[in-house]
């Protein structure tokens, strides 16, 4: 047992004797080769940062205009422990940065400090003046940062970006393609980065400013709290133009409120309301129990479990066809589809056009409807759900669902960048659709 022990004590004696030799040659012997081997390194690495991809607009023409790119800013920086005459320095930039000498001073007078931001993202003009002082202490800094060429336009789509990251809209959505790969290293050699991909929009910037436009003057006439305007091809799924108030700048997104920032027609849900009549319409007539010649008798009004239903105008209207119930927006109209083709017909069709999944749209944040009020199989609640109400949807959902009636029942997957058109689903027979 001595023996052994013995053994053992000299075995990891000599083991514990190599790594103290090979920690000495690291340290001492070879210490400055390897420091200076990782500061090349550390070097190398600012050389090549990837550059962040640009976002570009679509114009009629297939033009790409610039929507989110890269541009290079000058601020106006010191190192106070350079400057020996902060007063005469103070004195010299005061007139030309036009600040208080006072407050230039109470920045360069700091002896000890190293760096002091004195005014950032100045007009060239000034910068090349600045430089042409050769002040000692003074410098002339490029700072590279996201610049949103239209300002407030198509805001909620782009989204904007925060130290490096990608925040809300296109920008959160793509954030992994637009940033790039960052650098790597492999038996000590730098393997370059790869700059972010560029992405080329559906927007249209005119039919979106126009959009905005349009939505405000409507929001101003009839002092609305807000609204939002979807514009798009049903044939492809393209997003043309994605409105919406409450705008924010994203050049200047710290002004705004965190509310600001949300894609309402994309991640809100509300009740449609009468629009809704057309998906009630369109099941009706695809599934064989009415069609567009089809009468009843309006009496204006309709009792269902207690609660009496009104059309809008608290009119009756005596006989009308389905497609009249369309043309005058009756609700009691909708309610005699719904009864005529069965709650449980009048569900599936629901789920035919998609009201139970989200659209994929390539935007985050997407809401899922609401249905749920219908799984009860009251009758009241059908009732509602026949013109729009008691049941909520994402308005990106709702175009989704609509735009198949104008594209034959075929349901196209909304996208806002460039991408082959992908067929999502069937909401009714092209026979249908027509009618």
């Amino acid at each position: 047992m001595g023996v052994r022990f013995i053994l053992i004590v000299l075995v990891f004696s000599a083991a514990y004797m190599g790594l103290g030799f090979h920690f000495y040659n690291l340290q001492i012997e070879n210490g400055q080769q390897y420091l200076a081997k990782a500061e090349n390194l550390r070097a190398g690495a600012d050389l090549v940062e990837p550059e962040r991809g640009s976002i570009f607009f679509t114009d009629k023409n297939g033009n790409s205009m610039p929507a989110a790119i890269k541009k290079e800013y000058q601020n106006i920086t010191a190192v106070p422990k350079k400057i020996t005459d902060p007063e005469t320095t103070s004195e010299i930039l005061a007139p030309i940065l036009g600040m208080k000498k006072s407050d230039l001073l109470v920045k360069l007078d700091r002896p000890e400090s190293s760096y002091a931001m004195l005014m950032k993202k100045v007009p060239e003009a000034i910068a090349k003046e600045i430089k042409s002082l050769n002040l000692e202490g003074i410098q002339v800094e490029k700072e590279e940062t996201r610049f949103y060429p239209y300002g407030t336009l198509a805001a909620h789509v782009l989204g904007f970006v925060r130290e490096g990251v990608g925040q809300y809209g296109v920008e959160s959505f793509y954030d992994e393609d637009l940033v790039g790969s960052a650098n790597d290293s492999i038996s000590g050699k730098w393997i370059g980065a790869e700059n972010g991909e560029d992405i080329k929009l559906t927007i249209e910037p005119n039919i979106e400013s126009q959009a905005e436009k349009t939505l405000q003057n409507l929001v101003a006439t009839y002092k609305a709290e807000g609204g939002l305007v979807i514009v798009g091809d049903p044939k492809t799924g393209e997003i043309l133009a994605m409105a919406g108030t409450d705008n924010f700048d994203p050049n200047n997104y710290g002004s705004a409120s965190m509310g600001s920032y949300l894609n309402k027609s994309v991640q809100e849900v509300y009740e449609p309301g009468s629009i809704f009549k057309i998906v009630t319409m369109a099941a009706g007539i695809d599934s064989g129990k009415i069609t567009p010649q089809t009468t009843y008798y309006d009496n204006g009004s309709v009792k269902i479990d207690g609660h009496t239903i009104e059309n809008w105008d608290h009119k009756a209207h005596g006989t009308m066809t389905m497609a009249g119930v369309l043309e005058k927006s009756l609700n009691t109209g909708s309610i005699f589809a719904v009864e005529q083709m069965g709650k449980k017909t009048f569900w599936n069709y629901i789920e035919k056009f998609g009201f139970n999944e989200k659209t994929g749209i390539d935007l985050p944040g997407e809401r899922l409807s609401d249905t749920k009020n219908l799984k009860n199989g009251r009758d009241i609640n059908y009732a509602t759900a026949s013109f729009g109400s008691g049941v909520a949807v994402s308005p990106i959902r709702l175009w989704t669902s609509i735009a198949s009636i104008a594209n034959k029942g075929v349901m196209m997957k909304p996208h806002v960048v460039k991408a082959d058109p992908v067929m999502i689903g069937r909401s009714v027979s092209e026979e249908t659709a027509k009618k």
